[in-house]
């Protein structure tokens, strides 16, 4: 078995229609087209996304300032009041709105989730939904 320009072919058990079809270019059809576009925009909207998950980092900043400058309560202190109040619920966790200076717990009961909303100043109970 011989290869292009007379030289054997390394590979003899190899059938010639396998090596021909082999040598082929393959261009992507309009689905591999289509799955390559989509590919590429997910991508781009992912690093797009980005800024947006470093402004919870931001809302931790905000809310260590102000509470080592005295204008709000610490979440040590909010979760002190408002945790014991609602018994029979698991605790999940905080969220911290800068801006409006207000913690949001969050808390499961019966699998349902209630939110809790606390004026991070005076520690008040706002909303609870």
């Amino acid at each position: 078995m011989t290869g292009g320009a007379g030289r054997p072919y390394p590979y003899p058990k190899l059938d010639a229609p396998f090596r021909l079809g082999s040598m082929r270019r393959v261009y992507p059809g309009p689905m591999k087209q289509a799955v390559l576009l989509l590919l590429a925009a997910a991508l781009g909207s992912a690093s797009i996304a980005v800024p947006a998950d470093a402004r919870k980092g931001d809302d931790q900043g905000k809310a260590r300032e102000q509470m080592n400058s005295g204008k709000v309560l610490s979440l040590r202190e909010i979760e002190g009041r408002v945790v014991p109040r609602m018994r029979g619920m698991e605790y999940l966790g905080p969220e911290y709105d800068g801006g409006a200076q207000v913690y949001r717990l969050k808390f499961i009961d019966s699998g349902r989730v209630i939110f809790v909303d606390v004026d991070a100043r005076s520690g008040s109970i706002l909303r609870q939904r």
